[in-house]
């Protein structure tokens, strides 16, 4: 069984993701895996200098993935560019690890931000979304990367409305209350994992 996870940028992942690898199960991050994938020679990092030259890197030759956000964010063929040619080298790249873990675990999950937006969704048994309403995602995101209000606002508006997944998700997982309540959520919902009535 493989499970996504996802939910709005700020809305609380990254703690659901502890809890579940704190429970014993693997989780594939597709953040990491994109991180990886950016290093100096990587594939995603070639691909990208590529693109757009050497001005997205810094002076040791590493990506300045602060340089790389700005130019995407604030520029929607930029955006387009990038996306075209970083889904499709991370899409393999995800299959390859998800094959791969599937050979070995009974129950695995796979953390994709973009899962809807990038039509993730028949990979997956079951789809937990992790959710929080606009108000609580606006400050926490701002507060969490030092972001004013409208910038802010366009990295929520670069994903689908977290309203809009909730059709896709077998579980909704409520963030928008205290971090006890979240671990909570979570839990139960492993405990129901591992005793399926």
């Amino acid at each position: 069984m493989i499970i996504g996870i996802t939910g709005g940028i700020a809305s609380g992942k990254s703690t659901v993701v502890k809890v579940i690898r704190k429970a014993g199960y693997q989780v594939i991050d597709a953040d990491q895996v994109v991180h990886d994938l950016q290093e100096k020679g990587g594939r995603l990092y070639e691909a990208l200098r590529e693109a757009f030259g050497n001005q997205i890197l810094k002076a040791d030759g590493e990506l300045d993935r602060t340089k790389l956000s700005e130019m995407l964010f604030s520029n929607p063929d930029n955006m387009a560019t990038s996306s075209a040619i970083q889904n499709q080298i991370i899409k393999e790249e995800l299959a390859a690890k998800r094959d791969h873990l599937a050979q070995s675990q009974a129950i695995f999950f796979m953390d994709i931000p973009l899962l809807m937006e990038l039509g993730y969704q028949d990979w997956f048994d079951a789809i937990w979304l992790v959710y929080v309403d606009a108000q609580t995602q606006l400050q926490r995101l701002m507060a969490r990367n030092r972001l004013d209000k409208g910038k802010a606002r366009q990295r929520i508006a670069s994903q689908l409305p977290i309203e809009e997944k909730k059709p896709y998700a077998s579980l909704v997982i409520d963030n928008s209350g205290d971090i006890a309540a979240l671990i909570k959520q979570v839990q139960s919902a492993l405990l129901s994992l591992a005793n399926p009535r």
